[in-house]
């Protein structure tokens, strides 16, 4: 099957090429380009040119369609090449998946240059950043994992920062060293030269690094340092790329520019972040009032995500931070408040947009590498390649010995080793070098990235899977987590956040109980309609791990056995089973008693009043003769009020319920008369009747009796 599918790209190729070498036929008018009429399509004809004097069968007019013909037929050719891909037996167990899609490239270039005896189309900048990127950063932010993307988030911030400033400045003043030593053939490349070499050349590309790790199953920790290192860090070389150039066009360089570069810098950050962060909320909002037309809901997700970047790009900010803040922002308010089929066609187009993305950016990797402008030089080109290994691992393992210090799971040397290995280059470099103004050595600088770039995907891509079988390293868990995998693991985050409280430290569980709080009272409330708002957590927690089964089972096809005489159940079946699931686990929360936390006390008003604190804990018969504290009126039948009972139940070591004709007659003053006998008065016979032997016993047996009657009612019904 593969060995018929492998051809089809080149012939698609060479039958485009062929039709670009046709020609008009003699005395047929050249189209005409200006604005149409509204609403009709007349053409205005020159009256030099001849037209046609019978009419024609048939006709070629492919420059009308040569814009949309050809943009499908290359995605028609990535499609092509990715199905063969999956199609070539043991190829995708041994050959990254990035590998082949640039080694077709390849093919391809080399097929058009031999045709057409020219170089064949590159894949532009801006085609790259406007269209391209886009959707591969929004694929990648709204499916980020975001327990474990925030829990790393201080060490992802350290590598993706600090370790791009590392890297940045070391690669580009030991390149400017090289040309140094090379006066006669690198000495035109100044030092702003290297520095701007060395911004684009450190920029890890997630699209590699994605395609390698995801095939590897590496564990989570790994997996989320990588990949949201290299997610930051193309926002950080992006504006590190910027500054320089900004640098070059300067007649000259002064401290305050130095200064105000790096207030630049952090400023196109927090700016990516804030657009992001407001585009976010306003989808959010926005899907809220969508659930009378669900059709549309997944439109305004596509629609808010992609302004976001191009307001970003207006306003020169970070446009890859907008995108991942904008994801991660709406991304459980949208799930809450569109449908079940909504979220499903989010998820399906987001994948296959991204995918199709990608396959195009390998391909046109390849495609352009077939080029007349390359320029050698092995000092330069050999200095590169080994900087850049050297300079990362440097890095990794410094920022990790510092970072191991701070985190409670140590990041290990093989994880390390991993880290460093897994510094991919890919498509971010390579347009990047081609936004350089011209000078000299350009053509070196793009002959340089190309190869850094071929070298990192196929040696160290290739590379990748038998070292981490290797070394050991922790794979992934394919086992979705259950309901009370993720019950338990609320409840350790609640505990260790207690903890933390009552400790006095603010770590990550205080503020992210904190976030829950204020989500929980202000944003979910304002962002999520009403009819999908839950109340129970339990009930939340079920309708998630029910979407990610959900997930899992369209994503593996099901397994059918012959010998079953059950038939799977119908559509409607589940959603009976799931409304009947849901209903009752909101009914069986409801009748459990409140629960008590440290942020909803729920405080008893009549307790309260009716109850004085113990100040030492006293024997029955001093309870019942001096200092009984709550009054529970007994009525005729001998029964106690229902309130009694409850507060009897919270608490019965400081309750005592007696009948005894030392309390006065009216409950509004429920002062003992042992109490009263602080007061001067003349001891009567009746006190002295009542202070006898024999009165205290039947005040012990009656009691006895009662409080036992009240122990008999607080038994849980």
């Amino acid at each position: 099957m593969a060995a018929f599918i492998w051809p089809f790209p080149l012939l698609i190729s060479e039958s485009l090429w062929a039709c670009l070498a046709l020609t008009l036929p003699d005395g047929y008018p050249e189209p005409h380009n200006g604005p149409p009429t509204a609403g009709f399509n007349y053409s205005h004809v020159d009256p030099s040119v001849d037209l046609p004097s019978t009419l024609r069968v048939f006709s070629l007019d492919y420059h009308h369609v040569q814009a949309p013909f050809e943009i499908v037929l290359w995605i028609m050719l990535a499609s092509l090449a990715k199905l063969g891909f999956h199609w070539s037996g043991r190829v995708p167990a041994i050959v990254p998946e990035s590998c082949v899609l640039i080694m077709v490239g390849l093919l391809v270039g080399g097929v058009i240059y031999g045709v057409r005896h020219s170089a064949p189309p590159t894949l532009s900048a801006d085609a790259f950043f406007l269209f391209l990127l886009p959707p591969i950063v929004l694929d990648a932010g709204y499916f980020l994992p975001g327990r474990l993307f925030f829990e790393n988030l201080g060490t992802i911030l350290w590598y993706a920062v600090l370790g791009t400033l590392w890297n940045v400045l070391g690669i580009g003043l030991s390149l400017y060293g090289v040309c140094l030593l090379a006066p006669s053939s690198l000495g035109d490349i100044s030092l702003l030269h290297c520095l701007l070499f060395g911004s684009l050349i450190a920029a890890v590309d997630p699209v590699a690094v994605l395609s390698v790790f995801q095939e590897m199953h590496v564990n989570e920790q790994l997996h989320i340092l990588v990949f949201g290192e290299s997610l930051l860090n193309d926002a950080v070389t992006v504006v590190l790329y910027k500054l320089f150039e900004s640098f070059l066009r300067l007649p000259s360089v002064t401290g305050l520019d130095v200064l105000v570069g790096g207030c630049r810098v952090v400023v196109v950050g927090m700016g990516g972040l804030f657009v992001g962060l407001f585009f976010g909320l306003v989808a959010a909002l926005t899907s809220r009032f969508t659930f009378r037309a669900q059709v549309i809901a997944p439109l305004f997700v596509f629609l808010y995500f992609y302004l976001s970047y191009l307001t970003s790009e207006m306003l020169h900010f970070s446009g890859i931070m907008a995108i991942v803040t904008c994801a991660v922002t709406m991304k459980q308010y949208v799930e809450a408040n569109v449908s079940e089929r909504s979220n499903t066609s989010i998820q399906y187009f987001l994948k296959m947009w991204s995918s199709v993305s990608e396959t195009l950016i390998f391909i046109f990797l390849g495609v352009s590498t077939i080029q007349d402008i390359h320029m050698w030089s092995w000092p330069f080109v050999c200095s590169t390649l080994l900087l850049c290994l050297v300079w990362r691992a440097t890095g990794v393992l410094l920022l990790t010995a510092v970072v191991n210090k701070l985190r409670r799971n140590a990041v290990t040397f093989r994880d390390q080793f991993i880290i460093a290995y897994g510094g991919l280059r890919g498509a971010i470099c390579f347009s990047l070098v081609f936004l350089i103004d011209d000078f000299p050595k350009k053509r070196l600088f793009i002959t340089t990235t190309i190869v850094v770039i071929l070298f990192t995907v196929f040696v160290q891509g290739m590379t990748i899977k038998p070292l981490v079988e290797l070394l050991d390293v922790k794979r992934k868990k394919r086992a979705l987590p259950t309901v009370s995998e993720e019950i338990h693991s609320r409840l350790l985050d609640h505990l260790l956040s207690g903890i933390e409280d009552v400790v006095g430290y603010w770590g990550q569980h205080y503020w992210k109980d904190r976030f829950e709080q204020f989500n929980k009272k202000y944003l979910r409330r304002f962002l999520i309609g009403e009819h999908h708002q839950t109340h129970s957590s339990i009930l939340r927690v079920y309708q998630e791990v029910e979407r990610r089964e959900q997930q899992g089972v369209e994503e593996t096809p099901p397994v059918v056995d012959a010998h079953s005489s059950s038939r799977p159940l119908l559509p409607e079946e589940m959603d009976s089973i799931r409304r009947i699931l849901s209903r009752n686990l909101q009914n069986f929360n409801n009748k459990q008693m409140p629960a008590y936390s440290r942020h909803t006390l729920h405080q008893d008003l009549t307790t309260d009043k009716m109850r004085k604190p113990l100040h030492r804990h006293q024997s029955l018969t001093e309870r019942c003769t001096y200092h009984t504290i709550t009054y529970c009126p007994q009525r005729a039948d001998g029964e106690f009020s229902k309130s009694c009972r409850g507060r009897a139940r919270l608490s019965r070591s400081h309750t005592v319920c007696s009948a005894s004709p030392r309390w006065s007659e009216r409950p509004d003053s429920f002062v003992p008369a042992a109490l009263n006998q602080t007061q001067p008065s003349d001891p009567g016979p009746a006190e002295e009747e009542q202070d006898s032997p024999q009165h205290r016993t039947q005040i012990e047996k009656a009691t006895k009796k009662q409080l036992s009657f009240i122990l008999e009612n607080e038994k849980p019904l």
